[in-house]
């Protein structure tokens, strides 16, 4: 095996750019009854003791065991070759313990049930040549693609905007089979070994008593468990910034999360870690958006991915990855490559750009396709290979053990959406949903009554497991000798953070641990901040009415500007504009104003007092997609007034008031949104509150607008309307 690694960037590769707020009507008790205390018998709502029929108390015995009942020394390690080798199949806890979570619900997914999706085509720029014997990998190679987008606790009910790690799974229906990239929006996960995933997504998931919290984080179990497992702390932090808001699902950046080897055709490897990179850039929601959203469109990324597509604006990313040599150790730069609660610094290895995937498709049945579609981390081929990081090691089982509940057993890959589109000769037979009508009398190999068919591929062609040297050592379960670090890339990821975005995570902890009931859940991740930064924790700690915890800051490290959302320009492709006008102007300019902002891919919706169709002062007729009663400036990126819409008699308590309430509700969030807005005209004298206010413009004309109006847009929003100092 080549331990190798390219000195240049890959060649033909594009470059790269509070008090609690009540009590619990049931006691919790913040830790569990050491030994010699007696565990108080609990209490149901109506005051009878909680017990079983036989009068045991379900899960709340002294030791911890198997579901057979045998006990267990610990829970949180996979059992694995030596302290750095691979997980064993023998690990019958591991096993047990995550055949139960996977089937724990039917039919919706245990995690990622609410989701949206697409159909769209990967090409390839040719640049992984060297890197990886992967066909659709080469240069002008097109590769269908289906992309599913979702969030990670909510039910399929729950709302698309809520605080959340979104998931971001592409499969590739290559010429060598089905590749799935099963990752999300954030790079780093909450725990380091997958043994552990049932219980961070217990913890996350609604109480079990009163199954709330619905889609969301901020409660007592999510930052128990968080804050007990240190580990997590690095993924928290992300999941409190901004990119646990996402403006839309075009604007995600995708991450693989996991290391992966890359296999050339010399048979060389190389340690890769797979990044999507959005055209449109990396934009959110601010906090106050994300909420109202919830309310008032709950579907908001799942239409907006679908208007998009509709509307011709097609989302797009590139495909790149970070290029690491493959040493013994598998770390980089004293990074442990096997640890998914580790980044690689963009700064520290670059990311190469492979090819782009656009979405022009939408789905034609969203059960058949997006609710069908079943993602496999095992799903390879030939050229790309797995390592030895313990939670992909888990994945590479549950994934598929969970299609036997959902999809109702092991034919799953015959549905559909999940086909290959590549020949199958697979020898296997039967079961549930078996779809395939097989010829042949030899379902086996070899054989000689079928001709022999089908023979084994040549190893040029075959996918084979890379052959990979494995850490010696004694049978045991315990840590990675090297992931005892949960706090410097934590402080790594806050200081690489503008003022806003850091305002922004400060807001976000202090909304989160203020919704918790106990007080020791509270000072003991404000103990995990102040190992975080001085700064943050403090913040937190006047928020919520605490004091600062003592705690060693972790040492400092150099910042990654690369992990900021903020401070570049993007294209404007895909934006949304609201234009409010009405029958008093005339409407032609608004027809030459919208076909400019079409021409960059800017989507206008026309906003008028009513709906139907409004005809102007010069006889041009125009069609409302909103009216002032259905919009919001959520849903739009920036707001143009040509017109000031008389009050509408039945919304105005005082007579004689100037502006409808419903014009006024718009501009007024738009601009505590921190949005661009423009005017002209009788629009102009709307926005005379607005004066001189950073990202507000006033223009003589509607052929003013759009110039000044895209120049705005491509910032995203007016920041320093939201931080001034920042």
């Amino acid at each position: 095996m080549s331990t190798d690694t390219p000195d240049a960037p890959v060649p033909g590769a594009p470059s790269s750019e509070t008090p609690s707020y009540g009590e619990p009507t049931s006691p919790r008790s913040p830790l569990p009854p050491t030994p010699d205390q007696a565990a108080p018998a609990p209490v149901s709502a109506t005051g009878a003791s909680a017990t079983a029929p036989d009068g045991v108390r379900a899960q709340q015995g002294e030791w911890l065991t198997t579901a057979g009942g045998t006990p267990l020394a610990q829970t949180d390690h996979s059992l694995r070759a030596g302290r750095r080798g691979p997980v064993l199949l023998q690990d019958h806890h591991l096993r047990e313990k995550t055949m139960h979570f996977d089937h724990e619900r039917i039919p919706e997914r245990v995690v990622h049930a609410r989701g949206a999706a697409a159909h769209g085509t990967f090409r390839s720029y040719g640049a992984a040549d060297g890197l990886t014997s992967a066909a659709f990998l080469a240069e002008g190679v097109e590769t269908p693609v289906f992309v599913r987008f979702s969030t990670v606790l909510g039910s399929r009910g729950s709302a698309d905007t809520v605080r959340d790690t979104r998931g971001f799974a592409t499969k590739f229906y290559t010429s060598e089979g089905v590749f799935d990239l099963v990752g999300n929006n954030i790079p780093v996960f909450f725990i380091q070994d997958a043994i552990k995933f049932a219980d961070v997504i217990h913890a996350g998931k609604p109480h079990p008593d009163r199954e709330i919290p619905q889609a969301q984080s901020a409660h007592d179990t999510f930052w128990d468990f968080v804050s007990l497992h240190t580990e997590a702390q690095h993924h928290a932090i992300w999941n409190m910034s901004d990119r646990g808001i996402p403006r839309s699902y075009r604007t995600m950046e995708g991450f693989g999360v996991h290391t992966f080897r890359l296999v050339a055709d010399d048979g060389s490897t190389r340690l890769v870690k797979f990044h999507w990179k959005p055209r449109a850039g990396v934009h959110s929601l601010v906090w106050e958006e994300a909420q109202l959203l919830a309310g008032l469109d709950p579907d908001f990324h799942r239409r907006d991915l679908a208007d998009a597509i509709e509307s011709g604006a097609f989302p797009s990313w590139q495909l790149g990855v970070q290029v690491m040599p493959d040493t013994p150790d598998q770390t980089f730069e004293g990074i442990d490559l096997l640890d998914p609660t580790k980044l690689v610094p963009e700064e520290l290895a670059p990311v190469h750009l492979l090819g782009e995937m656009t979405l022009e498709r939408n789905p034609t049945n969203y059960f058949a396709e997006t609710e069908q579609v079943a993602f496999h981390v095992g799903h390879l081929v030939r050229g790309i290979d797995v390592t030895d990081d313990p939670l992909m090691a888990g994945r590479m089982f549950s994934y598929l053990d969970t299609q036997l509940t959902r999809l109702g057993g092991p034919n799953f890959e015959q549905i559909p959406i999940n086909r290959p589109r590549c020949p199958v000769n697979d020898l296997l037979r039967d079961g549930h949903h078996q779809d395939a009508v097989h010829t042949g009398v030899a379902p086996y190999h070899p054989n000689s009554l079928d001709g022999g068919n089908p023979f084994p591929t040549p190893a040029e062609r075959a996918f084979v497991e890379t052959p990979a040297p494995v850490a010696a050592g004694e049978k045991v379960r315990g840590p990675h000798t090297s992931v005892d670090d949960h706090f410097s890339q934590t402080r790594m990821f806050w200081l690489s953070l503008t003022p806003v975005e850091r305002r922004h995570v400060v807001d976000a902890y202090a909304f989160e641990l203020g919704k918790c009931y106990e007080q020791v859940v509270k000072e003991r991740q404000l103990a995990c901040l102040a190992r975080v930064d001085e700064e943050l924790c403090r913040a937190v700690a006047v928020r919520l009415g605490l004091g600062r915890p003592d705690g060693e800051v972790a040492a400092d490290v150099a910042p990654s500007p690369s992990l900021s959302q903020l401070g570049l320009r993007w294209p404007v492709a895909g934006r949304v504009v609201g234009v409010v006008v009405d029958v008093t102007i005339p409407l032609a300019p608004v027809l030459a104003l919208r076909a400019a902002l079409q021409a960059q891919g800017v989507r206008t919706l026309v906003i008028g007092p009513r709906g139907g169709v409004l005809v102007g002062t010069d006889g041009t007729e125009l069609m409302t997609q909103r009216s002032l009663d259905t919009t919001r400036s959520v849903e739009l990126d920036a707001v143009v007034v040509g017109a000031a819409p008389p009050p509408r008699p039945d919304l105005v308590p005082v007579e004689g008031a100037g502006l409808d309430p419903r014009l006024d509700l718009l501009l007024e969030e738009a601009w505590r949104h921190g949005k661009a807005i423009v005017g002209w005209g009788a629009g102009a004298a709307v926005l005379e509150p607005y004066d001189a206010q950073p990202g507000v413009l006033v223009t003589d004309s509607a052929s003013d607008v759009a110039g000044p109006l895209l120049e705005r847009l491509e910032q995203h929003r007016v920041w320093e309307r939201l931080h001034p100092t920042g």
